[in-house]
């Protein structure tokens, strides 16, 4: 793989924003928490009827005081009901604070999942600040669902509709213009959300973006202060930071269409309701009372209609986040393209591994059995990785700034294929080496073994059994594979040697370590193998890096070690003692390396040469010399003949 794939910094075509989601994709997320919901809805049923009682309860007492009527327990019991429903109002609020927070933790674990589990081809097509934007970011706007959607909605609904109802039994004239006045304002407000959902959606694209570009720049800061690009990097993060303010701003103008609106409409309809209700008041056509009770049902509507216009801003808004979050939750997981033959695949495949690992390393090199074999495999990338990378090439050239940009196997244009028809054979217990000139294609079929890809024709057979007939987990387990970048996870020392062997002990992570002479960097530090290696393992050398990678490995005891340029950033010294780790732990496994220093591999039992995807020669280093060009030629200038 290139570092393009795998690396920091990575840079790839932005991706078109996502459709926008409807309300139906929101549901599963809600449902999720439908006890609490159910909950919350019952309070909002019972605050509902609390709050629709306090203004018969007002109105009576002014009848009772009208009329020299003794008011009795009247007034506590309307002190009550105020008490009940703030109560009510205020574990209502508690409720949907937890749950919104949920919503948010839970569609964060579906994205991580997810993405974890996505083909390696999306990872090289997207960058990868904007998926970490779509799991912190994007998530967060779903919380505003609950806690300023949905706060109350059913409580709201019912005290909309019983004021409406009690309205209409006080003066149906009056209801008639109050909702002539509401339903003209919720009018424009629904047109206008729209737009509101459209902006979000490229607002959140946009601090996608953004995110990636910070990451990069603070990934490549070395490079960027040497390469005297502060500036220009500085240009283009805040070219982006600037469109995602402009977005911002559009929603912040919609939105503030919308407050006023609102504000009208409660004005308008306040003042028609005093001017012809006190007109009717002094027409006899109703009292006082009623007048008033009219008056507070009227207030009680401005929550719901509030309300209502909140959450229509949040929802659309959330629905735009939501957008790109349903994007990455409807891509194909990697396993999808899997055609496991099922358990007697696996046993076929494992039985020959077994029964070399019983009859020893001597063995091993004796029996006609094949490890890896490739039969006529060509392969394509995918169109839409291609452009990625193209792009990604043009933009590092652009602001010379991309940390490593390792293109050499990516094609010129979308209908070459890296590899032609390659048909070679790993017999278990040998060391093969593929060698060849940049671009030839052996990274890809490292990647091809590993199936972070798939060949776009012929097929990989491993123990005899097509790779695309095993499951992905089961066949990785047969494999060390250490990249050509070596990457570190941040944390310490033990972290990475466990990645594959969570079991391990710290004595067998010290003998590993020194094992690649890494005994020093254990020195130190008091800590030992606890100790930090910093962000993509800064606190270590290049050399380091790739010893600890290949440590890593070989703590694992996979049969197969998958080699890419492992010993590249070593000197001569550290890279003679790696040959002689690896020569120890090679005994019993087989070998498959790529290298472009032929002295690490003039004694390999195989030696493979790649030239623009194809096999130009096979043989031993002497063998190659004698009847392969181009390898004679690589000889020649490393001075080996």
């Amino acid at each position: 793989m290139s570092s393009l794939a795998s690396g920091r910094g990575r840079r790839g075509r932005r991706v078109p924003e996502g459709p926008r989601a409807s309300f139906r994709q929101l549901l599963p997320f809600l449902l999720e928490h439908k006890r609490t919901l159910v909950v919350v809805a019952v309070l909002s049923v019972l605050g509902a009827a609390a709050t629709l009682a306090q203004p018969l309860l007002v109105g009576e007492v002014i009848s009772r005081v009208q009329n020299s009527v003794p008011l009795g327990g009247l007034v506590w019991l309307l002190v009550g009901f105020v008490v009940l429903s703030s109560v009510i109002s205020g574990y209502q609020h508690y409720l949907l604070q937890r749950t919104g927070t949920a919503v948010v933790y839970s569609s964060r674990r579906r994205l991580i999942a997810r993405i974890l589990r996505l083909p390696i081809s999306e990872f090289d097509a997207r960058r990868t600040g904007d998926l970490v934007s779509r799991v912190g970011t994007d998530t967060t706007l779903l919380y505003a669902v609950l806690t300023q959607g949905f706060a109350d909605a059913v409580g709201n609904a019912l005290i909309l509709v019983g004021a409406v109802v009690a309205m209409a039994f006080i003066d149906p004239l009056l209801l008639g213009l109050i909702v002539v006045v509401v339903g003209a304002s919720l009018a424009v407000v629904v047109l206008l959300s729209t737009r509101i959902r459209t902006a979000s959606a490229e607002q959140q694209a946009k601090v996608g973006e953004l995110s990636s570009g910070v990451e990069r720049a603070v990934g490549s800061i070395r490079i960027i202060l040497a390469s005297g690009a502060t500036e220009r990097e500085t240009a283009a993060v805040t070219q982006t930071a600037t469109a995602a303010y402009e977005a911002g701003v559009r929603i912040a103008r919609v939105s503030a269409l919308i407050v006023p609106i609102a504000f009208v409409a409660l004005q308008v309809s306040l003042l028609v309701v005093l001017g012809v209700g006190g007109y009717r008041v002094a027409s006899g056509a109703i009292d006082v009372a009623a007048l008033v009770t009219f008056v507070i049902f009227l207030f009680l509507l401005v929550q719901p209609l509030a309300s209502a216009i909140g959450a229509i801003t949040s929802v659309n808004q959330a629905l735009g986040a939501l957008g790109r979050i349903q994007e990455i939750l409807d891509l194909p997981l990697e396993s999808d393209g899997d055609r496991v033959g099922g358990a007697d695949s696996v046993a076929a495949s494992s039985a020959p591994a077994q029964a070399a690992s019983a009859s020893g390393a001597g063995a091993s090199h004796g029996t006609d059995a094949v490890a890896i074999e490739f039969r006529d495999v060509r392969f394509r990338y995918p169109d839409f990785v291609v452009k990625a990378r193209e792009a990604a090439a043009r933009e590092a050239r652009s602001m010379l700034a991309d940390v490593h940009l390792d293109t050499a196997d990516v094609p010129a244009d979308t209908d070459r294929e890296v590899l032609r028809g390659v048909s070679f054979t790993v017999p278990r217990g040998a060391r093969v080496a593929l060698v060849g000139p940049s671009g030839a294609g052996k990274s890809t079929v490292l990647s091809l073994v590993e199936r972070f890809y798939d060949p776009t024709a012929g097929a990989i057979l491993v123990d005899g059994v097509d790779a695309r007939d095993l499951p992905r987990e089961a066949l990785r387990a047969r494999f060390g594979y250490v990249e050509q970048d070596a990457p570190t996870l941040a944390g310490t020392i033990a972290d990475n040697l466990r990645l594959a062997s969570p079991a391990a002990s710290d004595a067998e992570c010290e003998r590993v370590l020194r094992a690649v002479n890494l005994g020093d960097v254990l020195e130190r530090s008091a800590l030992g193998i606890d100790a930090p290696v910093g962000e993509d393992g800064v606190m270590l050398s290049g050399g380091e890096r790739q010893r600890l990678a290949i440590a890593r490995a070989l703590l694992a005891a996979p049969p197969v070690l998958l080699l890419d340029e492992s010993t590249s950033s070593l000197d001569g010294v550290n890279e003679q003692r790696m040959r002689e780790a690896i020569d120890a732990v090679a005994t019993d496994r087989t070998l498959l390396v790529i290298a472009h220093r032929l002295s690490t591999v003039v004694d390999s039992d195989l030696i493979v040469v790649l030239e623009d995807g194809r096999v130009v020669g096979q043989g031993t280093h002497s063998e190659l010399v004698a009847s392969t060009p181009l390898y004679r030629e690589l000889a020649k200038h490393q001075l080996l003949v």
